[in-house]
């Protein structure tokens, strides 16, 4: 800690004595002291939507700095009174909120000595060569872009040299990273801004000096409030689909059942509601063990969630029991489909590590399908309760069956099976 405050003591000092040791402030105070009450209180309005990234102990921020076009104006010594009276602006504002790091007045003295130092070089470095750049083609801007890219580079060794001292980064690799995290994008905000704004200054317009903070400020706070827009949407769709996510198999839960549920309430469409169930779970996991029968679940929403069509919907509704909304067919179409998957889960083993052994298991389900018309007759919740009574019906005469009633028809028609195998008696030795 001792070096760093030594460190940071010196940057200050040696600004100190450069802005001491040139002696003046460019300008007459009747100009000065308008541009520097516009300088500071945009500035301390523009800090306010900084973004700040914590690196251990120390809280960098990031945000449009408009010091260069400061010194262009007014010289070392207005920009380092600029950057002291601001700099404590914003720690009294910080100590008086309560939101400044325990470290605040040294991070204070650095960000005066620093920004004071790389400005200076700044403005000795353009009016030193701003004569031999003046009559080439945008010469100006070739001049403060290349002057914007030596102040960066300042800037990033210099908090680096902070980071390290501070054992915040330790190798090259992450100097490395902390260099290339440099937006190109920003550099060229700040190119344009302070180049604008040193034309506006020098020129004594101070009215376009005011209309252009004016208009960062409100394009910045207009890009802030559209990001925290888009998080918070994110966010909310985040959790949105944590709560309607099962976290299991990763399809909808019961929760997410219900809200289609209600919604398909308000259409008038065909609808077949499915209950499937895993015949004789209980016994998978009294044989081996609840992560068994885990990765049983899952093999069987993998299989549902293969065979579906878009528009068509998957639910975990119960431990072992699955539920699916099938939409937009007909019944002889929601018919095969069911045949389909009944086959494909009796053909098909579940992959399962069980002690550090392989095995395959072999399982059938017993399914319960309703189909008819919502907004009908009959609403989705009795649909539901319909196909429950259906799946119990196909549990009934021997499970791996599907019973179906077709309630659009005059003839219901249930108890439609095939044969298929069971799951094997011996299932330790299954493989």
């Amino acid at each position: 800690m001792l070096k760093l405050k030594v460190y940071i003591f010196s940057l200050f000092c040696v600004s100190a004595v450069i802005a001491g040791g040139y002696g003046q402030i460019n300008v007459e105070m009747s100009i000065f002291l308008p541009a520097f009450f516009i300088f500071l209180f945009f500035s301390f309005l523009y800090s306010h939507t900084n973004l700040q990234d914590k690196k251990g102990k120390v809280t960098i921020d990031y945000g449009l700095a408009y010091g260069l076009a400061f010194v262009l104006f007014a010289g070392p010594a207005g920009a380092f009174l600029f950057e002291t009276v601001y700099r404590f602006l914003q720690f009294s504002y910080r100590s008086m909120k309560k939101t400044g790091d325990k470290d605040e007045l040294l991070h204070t003295f650095y960000n005066i000595g620093a920004f004071s130092l790389f400005h200076s070089a700044g403005y000795f470095f353009f009016y030193m060569l701003y004569p031999i750049v003046e009559g080439l083609p945008f010469g100006f801007w070739l001049l403060l872009a290349t002057l914007v890219i030596f102040q960066s580079i300042l800037s990033d060794t210099s908090l680096a040299a902070v980071l390290y001292i501070s054992g915040e980064i330790n190798s090259k690799e992450e100097i490395a990273d902390f260099y290339k995290s440099r937006s190109l994008l920003d550099m060229g905000k700040t190119l344009f801004s302070n180049g604008l704004l040193a034309i506006f200054l020098i020129g004594g317009d101070f009215d376009m000096v005011i209309a252009l903070f004016l208009l960062n400020y409100m394009v910045t706070r207009s890009l802030i409030l559209k990001s925290q827009t888009v998080q918070h949407k994110i966010e909310r769709d985040k959790f949105e689909e944590m709560a309607y996510t099962d976290y299991l198999t990763k399809t909808y839960n019961r929760a997410y059942m219900s809200k289609v549920a209600d919604e398909l309430r308000t259409v008038r469409e065909h609808v077949a509601v499915v209950v499937a169930d895993i015949d004789d779970f209980k016994r998978i996991n009294d044989t081996f063990n609840h992560h068994v029968g885990d990765q049983v679940i899952r093999h069987v929403a993998d299989t549902f969630t293969a065979f579906l069509h878009p528009g068509d919907y998957l639910f975990r509704s119960g431990g072992e029991e699955f539920t699916l909304f099938l939409r937009g067919k007909s019944y002889q179409e929601c018919m095969s489909l069911m045949k389909e998957i009944q086959l494909s889960i009796g053909q098909t083993p579940a992959k399962a590590d069980y002690h550090s052994e392989d095995l395959s298991i072999y399982l059938t389900c017993s399914f319960g399908m309703f189909f008819f018309e919502t907004n009908c007759g009959t609403d989705m919740k009795n649909a539901y309760i319909r196909a429950d009574d259906l799946l119990l019906h196909s549990k009934s005469i021997g499970k791996n069956r599907l019973s179906a009633e077709d309630s659009t028809a005059s003839l219901a028609t249930s108890g439609i099976k095939r044969a298929d195998e069971i799951l094997p008696e011996n299932l330790p030795n299954s493989s």
